[in-house]
């Protein structure tokens, strides 16, 4: 029988280590040079660009068509009747007419006919008549009697439902003249008089 001598335990190692490398070679997408594998497909998804945002504006307000009508400044619970009225020609002084009956809040006065405050103006001259007081007018009239016969034979001489209070003369003679005024607001009503000589 032919003895075998057994290689050195140094040698036994290296083959080892040589038949594993060997095997590594093989293994695919093993790279012999050393580097590392690289990948033949991108692995990165594809982000789509942002869409652009347009601009945040806002809608217009859109106003009501017709303004509201203001309400009548407060007068002050101070005033215990309504304003003095006027009466003026172009050019001419403003006279305070004489009040009659009224409402006024929550109180009022009743009273008949006067002749009024004495004016005189020309024929066909227009008569402007203004409050005291910031007080709107809502309604007015404006009616005449001879002097004669004061709160008998009245005439009507115009009337509206907006200011100014504008009216013209009424013909040449003596005429107590009454300008009745409903305030806006809900505030009352009023007569005033003016007893006018016209030329």
């Amino acid at each position: 029988m032919t003895a075998h001598r057994f290689a050195p335990a140094g040698a036994m190692a290296i083959a080892v280590v040589s038949l594993l490398c060997a095997g590594c070679s093989s293994l695919p997408g093993a790279s012999t040079n050393g580097s590392a594998p690289s990948s033949s497909a991108s692995t990165a998804p594809s982000i789509p660009p942002e869409s652009p945002i347009a601009p945040f504006t806002a809608s217009p307000s859109i106003e009501p068509s017709a303004e509201p009508t203001p309400a009548s400044p407060d007068v002050g619970p101070a005033m215990p009747e309504p304003p003095p009225a006027s009466l003026a020609v172009e050019g001419g002084d403003p006279v305070v007419g004489e009040l009659g009956s009224f409402t006024w809040r929550n109180s009022g006065s009743d009273a008949p006919w006067v002749p009024g405050t004495p004016m005189r103006v020309g024929r066909c001259e227009q008569l402007t008549l203004t409050l005291a007081t910031d007080v709107r007018i809502e309604t007015w009239t404006v009616r005449r009697t001879p002097t004669s016969t004061i709160g008998s034979g009245v005439i009507g001489m115009g009337e509206g439902s907006a200011e100014p209070v504008t009216f013209a003369a009424p013909p040449a003679g003596s005429w107590s003249v009454s300008v009745n005024v409903l305030f806006a607001g809900n505030l009352g009503s009023a007569a005033y008089y003016w007893l006018i000589a016209v030329d």
